[in-house]
C-alpha cells in the first residue's frame, strides 16, 4: 500500500509529507533500507555528525504494525559520531505502530531546533512544543510528563541525559525501556535539541490481501510455535535472551575481563536460568510477539532492594558481567536501570568500563586518574563508573565517547586494549571461537555488530541449522554472507531478527506479498534486496573514506591464542577469509562494490 514520509525541519520547524515512490519501496522495503536510499541520496560526503545539516530517519516497514509475529520494529538510520559511517538500530515495543497509524511509514529530520524541543505527531497533526522543562530529566520522567500533557495513550521515543551530553554511547530510547543503542545515535537528536517524539494514531493499516496475509502469518507462527528457541516455553520465553549465557560460556566464546579469555567461571550466577529463580517478575512482548523474551524484574532485598524494571537482556548481563569480572545479578540490574534511566547504550558502555579495568589492572591507568580502584570483579566501582559516565562527569567523561575515543584520549599503547571495530565496541561472543561471528564483526558496515550477519545462531545454537564454530572455509564465508543479506532485508521489513531462529526468507517473502500485493514476490528478490541494501552502505562509507583497512578485528583476536577452554589455542583467520568474503560479494580488493555488482543490484 502507498507509503508516506513526513519531513521535519528543526530550524525553520516546518514539516511536509512525501509519498514513497513504488520503485523505491520494493527495492528498499523500509526501515534499515529506506534510511540508506535516503541517507546515501541526501547526505553530502564529509558531513559532520552533530551538524544540523546531518540527517536521521526514523522509519518503519511493511510488515510493522500489521498481524505478522513480531511486528512492533522501527529502524534509526543517521551517520555516526562513533564510527564516522553510514548507521542504523533497531528498536522493538509500539512506537513504530502508533507512527503507522498516525499515518506516517517513516520520520525525516534536518536541521536543530534553538531550543530543547519534541514532536506532537497525533494522527497527522504536527507540532513542534517546548521541551526546556524536560532538558536535563531521566527517561522515565520525561515519558510521563509528555504523555500528561499529550495523551496518556501516546508512545513516546527520546533520548536521554547521554544524548543531550552527546555521548558517543548515548542510545535513543522508546516506551521507557525500548532503546536503539548502538553508535551514538541518541548524541546526533542531541545535538538537533530533539528530547522527544510523541505519537498517536487511530488509523487503520492498510494491507492488500488480508486472507493471504492471515495464511502466511499462520504459517510462519506455526513454524515458530514448533522450534525450540522460539515456541512458547521454549528457551527464549522460558529465560529471556540471557538463555545464552551459559550456551556461550560452555561454547568457550564468552568474552570475559575485556576478551583476555573466554571462559567466565561465575556465568551461572548471571544466566537467564539464575535470574528466573531470583530477581524475574514476568515476561514482556512487543506488538504481535509469540516469544516474550521481554523480563520484568524487581530486587527484593540488598543495597538495591525495590529497584524494578525491563529488561535485562543477554548482551547487558554479559557487558557489565563477564566483560567486567562482576558476578551479582542484582548489581547488573542497577546499572541497567542507570543506563534505561540515561539513555546509554549497554553493550558499549559495559565494553568500555571493561576496557578501562584492563588499563587499571596494566596500571596504564591509576586511583588518581580514575578518582577509585576500578578493577575487575568490583561491582561497585563498576556501578560507579556508569553513574559517571551516564553524568559525563570526572573520569566517566574520558569513557562516555565509547574505547577507541578514549584510547585517544589516554594514549600508553591503550588502544591495543580497545575491543572494537570501526569505532563500535564488540558484543558478547569471542571470535576466536566462531569464525563467521569474527567475518561478519570485521565486514559488518555500521562496526562491530553481532546483529548484523547474526552466525551465532548456526555456529553454537544450531538454530536453523548447525555448523561447526571452527570452520573458516568457503562454506563459512557463504553463510555470513547469506546471514548479512537475510538481516538487511529483515531490518527493512523492520521484524524481529530473533524470528530468525524459526522461520527465513521463503516465509517472509510470502507476508511481504501479501502486505503490499506486488506480483511475483518471492524468497529471490528478498535475498536480494538485503544485499543491495548491504551494498548501498558499503558505497556510503566508501565515501567517507572506509575501505579494506577498516574490515579488521582488535589486534588481540588476530594475534593472542585463546588461553583456555573449547577454543584454546584458536585465533580468528580473518585475512584469508576476507579475500575470499570480498570476492563471493562482488567487491574488489579495498572492500568495494564493483561497478558490475552494482549493476547487477540496481544501483
Amino acid at each position: 500500500m502507498p507509503g508516506k514520509i513526513l519531513r521535519i525541519d528543526l530550524t525553520s520547524e516546518r514539516f511536509e509529507e512525501e509519498e514513497i515512490e513504488e520503485e523505491t519501496r520494493r527495492k528498499f522495503l523500509g526501515g534499515r533500507g529506506l534510511g540508506a536510499k535516503i541517507l546515501y541520496d541526501e547526505l553530502p560526503a564529509g558531513t559532520d555528525p552533530f551538524s544540523a545539516e546531518n540527517i536521521v530517519v526514523i522509519a518503519t516497514g511493511p510488515l510493522t504494525g500489521t498481524k505478522t509475529p513480531s511486528s512492533g520494529r522501527h529502524v534509526v538510520v543517521s551517520k555516526s559520531p562513533a564510527t564516522g559511517g553510514i548507521t542504523f538500530s533497531s528498536s522493538g515495543g509500539t512506537w513504530a505502530v502508533e507512527l503507522r497509524k498516525a499515518g506516517y511509514d517513516a520520520i525525516v529530520i534536518k536541521g536543530k531546533a534553538d531550543k530543547p524541543t519534541y514532536l506532537w505527531i497525533n494522527d497527522g497533526n504536527v507540532e513542534f512544543r517546548d521541551a526546556s522543562k524536560y532538558w536535563g530529566k531521566l527517561v522515565i520522567d520525561v515519558d510521563d510528563g509528555i504523555r500528561g500533557e499529550t495523551d496518556e495513550e501516546a508512545k513516546v521515543l527520546q533520548i536521554g541525559i547521554a544524548g543531550e551530553k552527546k555521548s558517543y554511547t548515548a542510545a535513543i530510547m522508546n516506551e521507557k525501556y525500548r532503546a536503539a543503542g548502538r553508535t551514538g545515535l541518541g548524541a546526533v537528536l542531541g545535538s538537533k535539541n530533539l528530547r522527544a517524539i510523541a505519537v498517536r494514531g487511530t488509523k487503520e493499516i492498510e494491507v492488500a490481501n488480508s486472507v493471504a496475509l492471515r495464511r502466511a502469518a499462520d504459517k510462519a507462527l506455526k513454524i515458530i510455535s514448533e522450534n525450540p528457541v522460539t515456541k512458547e516455553g521454549g528457551g527464549l520465553n522460558s529465560y529471556g535472551t540471557a538463555v545464552l549465557t551459559n550456551i556461550i560460556n560452555a561454547s568457550g566464546i564468552y568474552p570475559t575481563r575485556n576478551f583476555q579469555t573466554g571462559v567466565f567461571p561465575d556465568a551461572e550466577k548471571i544466566s537467564g536460568e539464575r535470574m528466573a529463580e531470583t530477581i524475574f517478575v514476568r515476561t514482556t512482548a512487543c506488538h504481535e510477539c509469540p516469544m516474550e523474551c521481554g523480563r520484568w524484574i524487581k530486587i527484593e532485598g540488598g543495597k538495591y532492594a525495590g529497584l524494578e524494571g525491563e529488561s535485562l537482556e543477554y548482551e547487558t548481563t554479559w557487558a557489565f558481567g563477564g566483560q567486567c569480572g562482576v558476578n551479582e545479578l542484582d548489581a547488573l540490574a542497577k546499572v541497567n536501570y542507570i543506563c534505561n534511566e540515561y539513555g546509554l547504550d549497554t553493550i558499549s558502555v559495559g565494553n568500555t568500563i571493561g576496557f578501562a579495568m584492563e588499563l587499571f589492572e596494566r596500571g596504564i591507568i591509576t586511583k588518581d586518574d580514575v578518582g577509585f580502584e576500578l578493577k575487575f570483579g568490583d561491582a561497585d566501582a563498576m556501578v560507579k563508573m556508569t553513574e559517571l559516565i551516564a553524568k559525563r562527569e570526572g573520569f566517566g567523561d574520558v569513557l562516555a565517547d565509547g574505547t577507541r575515543k578514549a584510547a585517544e584520549r589516554i594514549g600508553k599503547g591503550s588502544d591495543y586494549y580497545a575491543m572494537q571495530v570501526k569505532g563500535l565496541e564488540i558484543p558478547a561472543y569471542d571470535p576466536r571461537g566462531a569464525m563467521g561471528i569474527g567475518l561478519n564483526f570485521a565486514t559488518a558496515n555500521r562496526g562491530g555488530c553481532h546483529v548484523s550477519g547474526y552466525t551465532i545462531a548456526a555456529e553454537i545454537v544450531g538454530s536453523p541449522l548447525k555448523v561447526d564454530p571452527f570452520d573458516a572455509s568457503e562454506d563459512k564465508v557463504d553463510l555470513t554472507i547469506l546471514f548479512q543479506n537475510l538481516t538487511a532485508a529483515v531490518d527493512s521489513a523492520c521484524n524481529c531478527l530473533f524470528l530468525t531462529f524459526a522461520i527465513g526468507a521463503e516465509e517472509y517473502a510470502d507476508m511481504i506479498a501479501a502486505v503490499t500485493g506486488w506480483e511475483g514476490y518471492g524468497t529471490e528478490e528478498f535475498v536480494k534486496t538485503g544485499e543491495r541494501i548491504f551494498a548501498l552502505e558499503r558505497m556510503f562509507n566508501k565515501r567517507e573514506g572506509f575501505g579494506r583497512k577498516d574490515d579488521t578485528l582488535p589486534e588481540r583476536l588476530l594475534k593472542e591464542p585463546m588461553p583456555g577452554g573449547p577454543a584454546k589455542g584458536k585465533v580468528h583467520p580473518l585475512e584469508e577469509m576476507l579475500k575470499v568474503y570480498y570476492k563471493k560479494r562482488g567487491y574488489d580488493e579495498n572492500g568495494h562494490p564493483t561497478e558490475e555488482k552494482l549493476n547487477e543490484l540496481g544501483l
